[in-house]
């Protein structure tokens, strides 16, 4: 397991070092000039705004050529305008530099897909080879040791070791089998081990691999409803700024203070929220990104926002609260069943059960020295289904002995107890072993012989080594955990108590996961879950935030919004906190960006006013040298100030779990104060210097 850690960090490690190689960065200097086209700035109307104001000013350069223009030097108006232009190639470097990071994604991911031969299975059973390219859904193929898997699929016959390294970076093969929920394989990996028999589920050009490509390149991300209304909100204030600063030039003319475009250029980009504007887009791609990086595939932006806002989680108790291989521990015949006789009905009822639990139940008979015959070609075998939760086989004249038509059934008691004759004693009898196995946790399994209860078998699972560190760490976010699972109410009392769950849903089916989520959104909440399989694939496309694992059914990958390559039940806990930290950071970055404006306002209108009206002396509190030095000063700090903070918008605000009062207190001081003081700081620096050449 730690070996299995290890390697995934590795990957994630290599795959981090690849998208800061200076050819990223050269790239994203180049997108920052093709981004100047007014097509793509008016996506961004604060930046726009300041792309206009940029043109103007290098009009009125030319102009102030003329000895009479009464504009200032040209020296000067040259500096500005080269300043702007800063203001604007920055913002979009900033974009760029995330996007970049990107299509760096998109470049190592194509680098895995590539035109490979498939081994088409026709109908007569023969095999033809033909290229990937010619596959279509529905196509069987056959992929054994050595060879890439050349389509996504599904598993329809046989169990295999695949390596997926070229998707999730994990060096560790991984097992796939056919007829559970770990069936589906990606086109692109490789198989390690055995022979297997796919059905293809997507089209040519539609594959997994394919849909990471696009995303990952960013091509049809769109602005998240958050992004949107914020984008709106700098647009107002955007536009009261560019009246507050057209208004000045009456007002100068009646205080009789020559007032340069200039400065009223810089007057208004400096109050503008540029900061924010410029370093918006980024926040967003960089959340998705830190995704990718997690090994999650969020499909939409939106779905890495709405993790940060969630109420929430659902999670199966399986694997993901649980180690998942429950394993059976005890045979518990009813009073007047035989053991040996109990334990080979138990036997019997598993053999075409291929989960770790039914696979448990033949090796702990095997322990105890009760062998059964496996080759049953004429018993009809009943599987598994989270609708009947049951499972078993009904056996034709004369196999094992039996008599004719017997059938078997195991599985939960709920289930059980309302498929079997009720005989008061039995029922009495198996209620009182089941309490008893479920006080203590493990979960018990019922078998019943032609609708007779015979007996109990005892389950046992393991609470996941620090499970309940991080459902602390979930309940500190305000985030409410709520355990699913198919067990009886006392076993899931158990384990949810241990493991420190806030709720528990008991002998769940797949519509109590569904109607779980709408009672809850019906109150306005927002609800995550993760899944794998196909019965999980409404519930995942109800839920705001619905992950599938990779490994998982084509169906629940497809319903979901986000998909897990690493196929770890847990790793929805963390994408919430991805999600939190790019809400953070955006509402860090906003209020820094809003607040800095009051230092560049204290720079400006004394520098403009001062000299006819001399009582707004008093407001230079920073003692800047001259008008000239003060507004030079405050577009330096202006323009510089994003490509500073791009390092904070793609990394994103370290996150805490606290208290959202306290998580609000402690980023006012940090980034509200820190916006107020550390302009004022900046200016005079920069005021210092620029005085020596002015």
């Amino acid at each position: 397991m730690l070996n299995e850690v290890k390697s995934r960090k590795a990957g994630r490690r290599q795959r981090n070092l690849q998208l800061f190689e200076p050819a990223i960065i050269k790239e994203a200097i180049v997108a920052s000039f093709v981004k100047l086209n007014p097509k793509e700035m008016m996506k961004n109307p604060v930046m726009f705004t300041v792309e206009i104001g940029t043109v103007i000013m290098l009009y009125i350069t030319f102009v102030s050529l003329s000895p009479n223009s009464g504009q200032g030097s040209f020296i000067y108006n040259l500096v500005i305008t080269t300043l702007l232009l800063l203001t604007v190639l920055f913002a979009n470097f900033a974009e760029a530099i995330a996007e970049a990071r990107g299509k760096a994604q998109a470049a190592s991911l194509r680098k895995t897909r590539h035109d490979t031969e498939a081994k088409l299975l026709l109908n007569d059973g023969s095999i033809k080879k033909v290229s990937s390219s010619q596959l279509k859904r529905g196509d069987v193929f056959v992929v054994e040791a050595g060879d890439v898997i050349p389509m996504d699929g599904e598993i329809i016959e046989g169990i295999a070791s695949i390596d997926e390294s070229a998707i999730t970076g994990e060096s560790a093969p991984v097992i796939r089998e056919a007829g559970t929920d770990h069936s589906s394989v990606v086109g692109g990996t490789v198989v390690r081990s055995d022979k297997i028999k796919v059905q293809v589920t997507t089209q040519a050009g539609e594959s997994f691999l394919d849909k990471m490509i696009e995303l990952v390149e960013g091509a049809k991300r769109q602005k998240t409803p958050n992004e949107i209304a914020l984008t709106i909100l700098l647009a107002g204030f955007t536009i009261v700024f560019l009246l507050v600063t057209v208004t000045l030039q009456p007002f100068s003319l009646y205080a009789n203070t020559a007032v340069t475009v200039a400065a009223l250029i810089s007057l208004f980009v400096c109050l503008i929220p540029t900061t924010i504007g410029g370093l918006l887009s980024a926040i967003g791609i960089a959340g998705m990104d830190r995704a990718l990086r997690a090994n999650v595939i969020a499909k939409s932006g939106k779905a890495v926002e709405n993790a940060g806002d969630i109420d929430t989680v659902l999670l199966d108790k399986t694997g993901t609260i649980t180690i998942g291989n429950r394993k059976a521990t005890n045979f518990y015949p009813l009073d007047g069943i035989d053991q040996v006789e109990f334990i080979k009905y138990s036997t019997l009822s598993s053999l075409a059960d291929s989960t770790p639990e039914g696979k448990s139940i033949i090796e702990l008979a095997e322990k105890n020295n009760v062998i059964v015959k496996k080759d049953h070609s004429e018993a009809k075998f009943i599987p598994f289904t989270a609708e009947t939760r049951m499972s078993g086989v009904d056996l034709p004249t004369g196999q094992a002995g039996l008599s004719d038509g017997t059938q078997i059934r195991k599985g939960a008691w709920d289930a059980i107890k309302t498929y079997a004759n009720k005989s008061d004693g039995a029922v009495a009898q198996a209620e009182i072993i089941i309490n008893k196995i479920a006080e203590n946790g493990g979960t018990p399994l019922a078998v019943a012989v032609n609708k007779r209860i015979l007996g109990v078998i005892q389950l046992e699972d393991i609470i996941k080594p620090g499970i309940q560190e991080r459902f602390a760490r979930l309940r500190k976010m305000g985030v409410k955990t709520v355990m699913v699972t198919g067990d009886n109410p006392l076993t899931a009392k158990y384990i949810a108590n241990k493991a420190g769950v806030d709720d528990f849903i008991a002998e769940a089916k797949p519509q109590d996961k569904m109607q779980y989520i709408l009672n809850e959104q019906k109150d306005g909440k927002l609800i995550a879950m993760m899944g794998d399989g196909t019965n999980d694939a409404p519930a995942l496309a109800q839920a705001d935030v619905g992950m599938a694992m990779n490994s998982g059914t084509q169906a629940a990958k497809e319903a979901s919004n986000m998909v897990d390559l690493d196929s770890d039940p847990t790793k929805l806990l963390e994408v919430i906190e991805i999600g939190k930290q790019m809400l953070i950071t955006r509402g860090n970055v906003t209020t820094f960006s809003i607040v800095n404006d009051v230092a560049k306002y204290f720079a400006i209108v004394p520098a403009i006013f001062a000299a006819s009206i001399p009582g707004l002396n008093a407001l230079n509190v920073m003692k800047l040298a001259s008008p000239e030095s003060a507004i030079l000063s405050a577009v330096i700090f202006n323009a510089f100030i994003i490509p500073a903070l791009i390092p904070l918008a793609l990394k994103g605000v370290k996150y805490k779990p606290i208290g959202a009062t306290a998580l609000l207190v402690r980023n006012l001081w940090i980034y509200g104060l820190g916006g107020l003081i550390i302009p004022f700081i900046g200016i005079k620096l920069i005021d210092l210097v620029v005085a020596l050449f002015i």
